[in-house]
Order: structure tokens, then sequence, then C-alpha cells
């Protein structure tokens, strides 16, 4: 149907770069623009507006996501300059802001194999929570307790609101601050699993993951790994692990959790470690 309505505005090849690159959260379009198509950005964006109807606003992503708090600029196209919205995913409710704070819809089926894998009575440690979507999910199904700590405070306001919003089994506890600081202080051999979800810089990380995590803990290392054939991703991102951590590790699983790039994709590896 979007498609059709922009036939007469969009070659067959430039709407395929563009309904490559747009996400729907709630009631907000993201799109990403290639510049072959910045000059009709706003026609698209109204077009999008008019054709989707539960759509409020179409916002333009005018940087990448970056900084401390992995946020973006985001321009508006169409409809209502306003970036928070609510979405929903797998029975929760989630108050999203989506200049201030990050959030990615792809990253669903991530999140729910995530909350399946946890146990009642375990400690969990998201060191890199954000608005607290991984934290709640888990929490939803069995009753255990998150520390769900992100360093860019409008993520953990909104992490706090989307506790109240959603009903638990368990327990999540929202921590504002850098992760590093708050588990050297607080959080030292606590947790039954890790979540590192900041693939960019895991590696700096990883040291402060397993000085969290108890002995025979689990550890959820995320990583962007380079890989001609896609095939060969998950196994060239255990190699990575393996490279970089410093313990006895027992390799559980590693999959792709998405495509970033040409070639390059995100994955994860999931670890059993020894202290």
């Amino acid at each position: 149907m979007l498609k059709k309505a922009l036939e007469n505005i969009l070659s067959p090849s430039e709407s395929e770069e563009l309904f490559s690159s747009f996400d729907q959260v709630g009631e907000i379009i993201v799109l990403r623009i290639p510049d072959s198509l910045k000059s009709k950005k706003k026609i698209i964006g109204e077009t999008l507006l008019d054709q989707v109807k539960t759509t409020r606003s179409v916002f333009y992503q005018s940087s990448p996501v970056e900084g401390e708090f992995r946020t973006r600029n985001l321009e508006i196209l169409a409809g209502e300059d306003n970036t928070e919205t609510e979405y929903k995913e797998s029975g929760c409710r989630f108050l999203v802001d989506v200049e201030k704070a990050f959030f990615s819809p792809r990253l669903s089926t991530e999140r729910e194999r995530i909350a399946n894998l946890t146990h009642d009575g375990e400690i969990i440690i998201n060191m890199f929570g954000g608005i607290g979507m991984f934290s709640i999910l888990a929490a939803k199904i069995s009753k255990c307790t998150v520390y769900n700590i992100d360093i860019n405070p409008n993520a953990s306001l909104l992490c706090e609101k989307n506790i109240e919003l959603n009903k638990l089994k368990g327990k999540v506890i929202s921590l504002n601050g850098d992760s590093v600081k708050i588990i050297q202080d607080k959080l030292q051999n606590l947790a039954d699993r890790v979540l590192m979800l900041l693939p960019e810089r895991s590696d700096e990380f990883l040291e402060t993951a397993i000085l969290a995590t108890k002995n025979n803990g689990i550890i959820h290392y995320y990583s962007h790994i380079h890989a001609d054939k896609k095939q060969d991703a998950a196994k060239f991102s255990e190699e990575h692990y393996l490279n970089n951590s410093k313990v006895e590790s027992k390799i559980l699983n590693s999959r792709i959790v998405r495509p970033v790039g040409p070639r390059f994709y995100q994955t994860v590896v999931d670890v059993q470690i020894k202290k």
C-alpha cells in the first residue's frame, strides 16, 4: 500500500531503499533517508502520515545513534512534533522517547529469548538497560530481580515509569549512573545472569561484567562482527569473546541477533563463567 502511494514520487529502486530504512514505534515512524532521497523527505513524510492510519508523527533521523547516551537527532517531517509514544510488546506496555533514550524495535526476538531463559529466583544485572525493556519482559514471566542500569537519566526515568505500567512477577530496580562504578560499589559477585547490551563497546566492559557475575553465572556478550559469509558470524563472535575473556568460560550458545550493515552483524554469545 505504501509503495503504491509513493509510486509517483519514487522509482522502484528508491522505494526499496526507503522501506528497508524505517521503523514504526507506537504512533511514530522514524526514517533513515539516503542522500539521494533527502530532497523528497517532506513529501515522503506526509504520504506516510496519510497512509499509515496508526501514525501521528513522522521523523527523519538526521544523525546516527551516538554518544554516551546512545541517542540520535530527529527532524519532524509530518504530524505532531512529539517524540514520546507508547509501545507494546509481549503483553507489556512501554513509554518510549525515540529521541531522548535508546530504543530499537528490531530486538524484539532477542528480548523474548532472554526472557524465556530467565528462572525464578535469579538475580540479573542489565548493564546498559535503557528504558527497561529486556528487564521488564524478564520480570514479567519469572520471579527474578533485575538491576537495570543506565547512564542516561532520561532512560532511567522512563524505566521507572515502565515498571509502574506493568504487572510483574519479579522485581526491576532502576539505577541511574555508570555501570562500572555501580557494579564496583554495590553489585560485585551478585548476578546469576549479566546482559551486556552495548555491542560496539562490550570489550571495554567485559571485566566489569565478570566482576558482577557469580561463579557459574551466565554472561550474554553482544558484539558487532564482520563476516563475509553470514553463517560464519556466530562462530567468529565466540572466538572474539574467548580472545577477550580472562576467565574460564563455557560457550552455551551463539547466534546472530540482526544484521547492522553490509557483512556486519550484531551477535550474542551466551557463556557460563568459572571464577
